[in-house]
């Protein structure tokens, strides 16, 4: 099965990152398409208008922070796919808590265990 996944960043560098960190298959029985946002407007239009099935957050994003962003989606769409916050400092995951994501991955991303997330998460919205 294939699964849209949103990748914010104001930073194409990060989210390119994000992209080979995740891979085209995080997993052998799932196959993911990207969708990239480099600001808080396109994150929103992106999630209007298609259908996506997780959400990638840059936490250290400008001038909007992937944390702010994750709890206002959470607060504002309604059925908001799984959000990933990816933070630089492990010690900011009580701000990722906040934001009530669904996960964390810290900087920098380490590919076994970001496909492992990204599977989950993916698995988990297929049979919600």
């Amino acid at each position: 099965m294939t699964y849209s996944v949103l990748l914010y960043s104001d930073d194409p560098r990060i989210r390119d990152q994000m992209r080979l960190a995740i891979g085209a298959r995080p997993a052998a029985d799932l196959s993911v398409e990207f969708c990239d946002a480099a600001s808080y407007a396109e994150c929103l239009r992106v999630i209007d208008e298609y259908d996506i099935d997780l959400v990638v957050l840059d936490g250290e994003a400008q001038p909007a922070g992937g944390i702010g962003i994750a709890r206002q989606l959470r607060d504002e769409v309604r059925d908001c796919p799984p959000l990933c916050l990816v933070i630089a400092r492990a010690a900011d995951r009580w701000l990722a808590a906040y934001a009530q994501v669904d996960a964390t991955l810290t900087h920098p991303l380490d590919p076994v265990a970001t496909g492992r997330t990204v599977a989950g998460l993916l698995r988990a919205r297929a049979t919600a």
